[in-house]
């Protein structure tokens, strides 16, 4: 069995990274329904995704899943809060009964420099001046996904990621704590995030109440 990660946040909140190896008839098994995707790998990251909600929570109702006009995926009676993310190989999800949730699973690669200045606000940018090669890559890689980890949760669209979403420098580890401020008109929330950098997969979730 690929499971990569497992944790269990807190006594109502458990992660899980599952590195994707079986064909889709495995997750068929447990799966209630197969949503169409442009591709074949797409639809194993889909299908692997809506596997673990079930892994963390034999309970859980996958067939209710809605989607959002924000395309965020929802429980119509929010039984439970949670947050799907897939990268590569790899897919994750994070589950709550009690928390506003959010995770997500980047690869490792270069391409995330070229957009740097798309996510990350001038003083951001400033605090990671100093980094370069591989390190740098890296550090930008956790950043993006601490962005998309508090995008998904928040669940409500409209975010500007550069100004509204704003993390406080942090020295990268292996595993460790991000301090962020979420900032939108009058919504303003001081949040912890946690993230796992191994190998070629940087994983950051949240679980905050708001």
């Amino acid at each position: 069995m690929p499971l990569y990660y497992q944790q269990n946040i807190n006594d109502t909140s458990r992660l899980a990274v599952w590195k994707i190896e079986e064909e889709a008839a495995f997750f068929l098994q447990k799966v209630p329904r197969h949503l169409p995707a442009a591709h074949p790998h797409k639809q194993l990251q889909h299908l692997a995704g809506r596997y673990l909600l079930s892994f963390l929570y034999p309970d859980f109702p996958v067939s209710l899943i809605e989607i959002a006009d924000t395309r965020k995926p929802f429980l119509p009676q929010e039984e439970y809060h949670f947050s799907i993310s897939h990268s590569g190989d790899y897919a994750a999800a994070i589950v709550s009964s009690t928390h506003r949730v959010g995770v997500d699973a980047e690869m490792v690669t270069p391409r995330v420099d070229r957009i740097k200045h798309k996510f990350l606000h001038p003083e951001e940018l400033a605090a990671i001046a100093h980094l370069k090669g591989e390190e740098l890559i890296t550090q930008l890689t956790v950043l993006w996904s601490a962005k998309e980890a508090m995008f998904k949760w928040w669940g409500r669209g409209e975010v500007d990621f550069r100004e509204v979403m704003r993390t406080h420098p942090f020295v990268l580890e292996p595993s460790g704590m991000i301090h962020a401020l979420f900032q939108k008109n009058e919504f303003s929330q001081a949040l912890e995030l946690h993230y796992r950098q191994a190998e070629e997969l940087s994983l950051v979730w949240i679980a905050s109440r708001h």
